[in-house]
């Protein structure tokens, strides 16, 4: 096995399945319990699919740390909103007595979100993906510091979150790498 194929894989996927063989001879995937259990630092971040922003780097994660949830722009849609209800309702009947979780909304400068705003390319990406324009006028971070704060408003007011989850937002700062909590 080397790090330029394996079982017939070439290219990144390779590489990366040749990491992964290095990781399952550890021992560190022994460390997580089975499920339903609540992440060891207790927390759901919900981040963009941006590269730059890898929680586990920014954060300094380890497997079993958190849930993470990424999606364009780290945006609270309804499918974050329906995935949040249900790991909630899981806390609530599955492990009533244990602690419960914060949920951090991570958004970032210099986002690439933001090129939703330009109608044109807006206009163009909803008739070739079948999305609706109105949904995606939705979704650019052009000022994070306000995307964060209506995303942590909507996890807030959703009915079906427990009251007794924390919901936080954050703004990290590509250029310097520092995460300043904004709501």
């Amino acid at each position: 096995m080397t790090d330029d194929t394996i079982d017939g894989t070439a290219g990144n996927l390779a590489s990366l399945l040749y990491r992964n063989a290095s990781f399952a001879a550890t021992d560190a995937k022994d460390k997580v319990p089975a499920i339903p259990f609540i992440p060891h630092r207790g927390l759901f971040v919900i981040t963009c699919v941006d590269p730059r922003v890898d929680p586990a780097n920014i954060l300094g994660l380890e497997l079993g740390d958190a849930i993470v949830l990424r999606d364009v722009g780290g945006r609270v849609t309804p499918a974050v909103l329906a995935d949040v209800a249900y790991i909630s309702y899981l806390v609530e009947t599955k492990a009533p007595q244990g602690p419960w979780f914060e949920i951090a909304v991570i958004h970032h400068t210099d986002c690439g979100s933001g090129l939703l705003a330009d109608e044109e390319l807006r206009q163009d990406f909803a008739r070739r993906s079948g999305l609706e324009v109105a949904t995606l006028a939705e979704l650019p971070v052009l000022d994070p510091q306000l995307t964060v704060a209506i995303d942590v408003q909507r996890l807030r007011d959703h009915p079906h979150l427990s009251g007794k989850v924390h919901v936080s937002g954050h703004v990290y700062d590509v250029k310097t790498g520092h995460i300043s909590t904004v709501a």
